[in-house]
């Protein structure tokens, strides 16, 4: 076994890595770019060196400075995560070529699997079954065209190199194709260097089910069970649970022998998923294969009791698989879903920003948490804005969803924009509790996913009432003056105060009165008791509610019933005499890259017409009209790297 090995990534896998290493005695080398200097997996790791500037290009893409650091850390082994450079075939090679264990597939084996055309004609070859398509190396833009209406539509495109739901797009007509294949191009040679494309038939409502497999180097290779990824959004995964709802135990057999034949096609070894796409009959089709370990590796070591990292590093040091075939347990439910700053009700925009506030369920048998950030950590523009994965395990599906919806409402992020309310939503939703999960769930169940905004009840408003005036009288007691004491106290008669919130559009009042033992909202008596600082325990007449309020600036977050609810107090101190202003404009809704202006200046636009794409956080970001009008100008240019909220287009919308 290692004694020291080096992590290639950074974020939750580095973490991830670094916890096994621990426990097995493995000293851990760390590098981080300069706008990761202070993260966690840096303050977790043993040693840590810095690989170079915030982009990735120049930092964690780096093959040659990491083999450097390699060297003069002493570390045996790279462990490379997944994303960067975890299907990298020549970073696979340069670590052989410095006498470097890569803890992970042969270089054959990266190569072979590497191209997604190349990797489908070797599974032909090994009989695993295929989709419809066309996978050849003639990327002549009107061949492609041509295929594509062969197969016929819907028919989704998809970058050889890619992953991850980057570079694809699903084509449902003729017309739109000669735009999706450019914008799938663009995407992939941003993403992979490589904008080499394939077509395959688009199945309607598939279910999107992968296989984890562990191959070691004495040739034995089995399958640890299926797991279902079919919950997505723009083809990225946001649910993940094993076992599938939708398998009985002959399919997942079958697809188990289809998995480990395609692993052994290539020579396989270590950990690796095969992905399928399935149909409502119970037909599979190869899609790819992973040749790293996956985000979602965590529901299968929840439902069989082992460590795959550990595995990982067993078997790269040479040892064989602990376990065979019929020794694989399959043990209760689990579900996995990835918590992002991002904002669901503004198109899932990324977010970036410090976590002001982070409080997550206390782990156990049953819960689970990973993640590479802690409270004051910042979620930069730089890399994938995931905050933290939030798994469960319990002994049946129904019972591992309302431990999901617990785990979820004692989840509080402020700071940043986060997904939490939509994953609520999602993971209740009657469709994926009866295990009616399928690729176009979220599009097709948006409107309740994601409702429009409503009125929010009295209650809210009065928790945050009565949280403020706990501020107030928590301020006061610190301030450790008679003048600053904010008790109500009146010489004649009980003090009376109205405050004033917002929400959108919503305004709402509290009026109170103070009495010797709490408050009094209209006739009910109300008392509020901090348990921490931001923990609050909430009398209201006959309800006694335990919530979470944080504030953040002019905003009381207050978390309350599994939900969080981001209010404005009015403060009559701050706001008096204020004037109202409008703002408009078309700006960068966050920093990021300009790649294309799409429309003439001068010309006249519908609403909704394409102005301009941004690259942000490895997405591209499409601008749009706001309404009917002229694109007077352009404010910047293709290659233009631009900050949040500077001004892009000069718009005149026209009535």
């Amino acid at each position: 076994m290692f004694t020291k090995i080096l992590i290639a990534n950074r974020g939750e896998i580095a973490c991830r890595v670094i916890a096994t290493c621990r426990k097995l005695g493995i000293r851990t080398v760390a590098v981080y770019s300069e706008a990761d200097a202070g993260a966690r997996h840096v303050r977790l790791a043993d040693e840590a060196y810095c690989v170079g500037p915030a982009a990735s290009r120049e930092s964690y893409l780096r093959i040659e400075r990491i083999v450097e650091v390699c060297k003069q850390s002493g570390a045996q082994a790279v462990h490379p995560g997944y994303g960067f450079l975890s299907e990298n075939e020549n970073f696979a090679k340069a670590c052989e070529e410095n006498g470097i264990v890569f803890i992970g597939p042969p270089v054959k084996s990266i190569r072979a699997m590497g191209s997604k055309s190349a990797a489908k004609a070797l599974m032909q070859e090994a009989k695993v079954p295929l989709v419809p398509g066309y996978h050849g190396n003639d990327q002549d833009p009107a061949l492609l065209q041509r295929e594509a209406d062969r197969i016929g539509y819907p028919v989704l495109i998809k970058a050889s190199a890619g992953g991850g739901g980057k570079g694809m797009r699903v084509v449902n007509a003729t017309d739109e194709f000669t735009a999706a294949l450019a914008s799938c191009q663009r995407e992939a040679r941003t993403s992979f260097g490589d904008d080499r494309v394939l077509i395959e038939k688009y199945l309607q409502q598939p279910r999107h089910i992968e296989i984890q497999v562990f191959a070691d180097k004495a040739g034995h290779t089995i399958s640890l069970n299926e797991r279902d990824c079919s919950a997505q959004r723009r083809h990225q995964k946001v649910v993940e649970e094993a076992p599938a709802p939708s398998v009985d135990a002959k399919q997942r057999a079958a697809m188990g022998r289809a998995a480990c034949d395609a692993a052994r096609a290539v020579g396989y070894v270590g950990a690796g998923t095969v992905e399928f796409i399935a149909d409502s009959q119970g037909n599979f089709y190869f899609m790819e294969m992973n040749t790293r370990l996956q985000v979602e590796h965590p529901v299968t070591e929840m439902i069989t009791g082992l460590d795959l990292v550990e595995w990982q590093l067993r078997v790269a040091s040479g040892e064989d698989l602990p376990l065979t075939q019929e020794q694989v347990p399959l043990n209760g439910h689990s579900i996995e879903v990835r918590i992002y700053a991002e904002e669901p009700e503004k198109g899932f925009l990324p977010s970036v920003g410090r976590l002001v506030y982070f409080k997550t369920p206390q782990p156990s048998a049953h819960v689970r948490l990973d993640t590479g950030v802690e409270q004051g950590d910042e979620i930069t523009p730089h890399y994938d804005p995931m905050i933290a994965k939030l798994i469960v395990w319990d002994r049946t599906r129904e019972a591992a969803i309302e431990r999901m919806l617990g785990a979820l409402a004692d989840t509080h992020i402020v700071g940043v924009g986060q997904n939490v309310n939509f994953l609520s939503r999602l993971v209740g939703h009657r469709a994926f509790r009866e295990g009616r999960v399928d690729t176009g769930l979220i599009e097709r169940e948006r409107a309740e996913l994601i409702p429009a905004a409503t009125n929010l009840p009295a209650e809210v408003f009065q928790v945050a009432a009565l949280a403020q005036l706990s501020s107030e009288r928590t301020a006061a007691d610190q301030a450790a003056s008679p003048w600053s004491i904010a008790d109500g106290w009146r010489i004649n008669g009980a003090q009376r105060r109205t405050l004033q919130f917002s929400v959108g559009e919503q305004t709402e009042n509290v009026a109170l009165r103070y009495t010797p033992t709490g408050y009094l909202i209209g006739d009910e008596p109300a008392r509020v008791q901090r348990l921490s600082d931001a923990s609050l325990r909430i009398s209201l007449g006959q309800r006694h509610l335990e919530t979470t309020v944080v504030p953040q600036g002019e905003q009381l977050h207050v978390f309350l019933r599994g939900a969080h609810h981001a209010i404005t107090y009015v403060d009559p101190l701050i706001h008096a005499g204020e004037s109202e202003e409008t703002h408009g404009g078309l700006t960068a809704p966050m920093p990021g890259k300009i790649i294309a202006l799409l429309a003439e200046p001068g010309a006249e636009v519908a609403k909704g017409a394409p102005l301009l794409v941004m690259e942000a956080m490895k997405m591209e970001l499409t601008v749009f009209a706001p309404s009917k009008g002229k694109l007077v100008s352009y404010l910047c240019s293709a290659g233009d790297q631009v900050k949040e909220g500077v001004p892009l287009v000069d718009f005149q919308a026209i009535a």
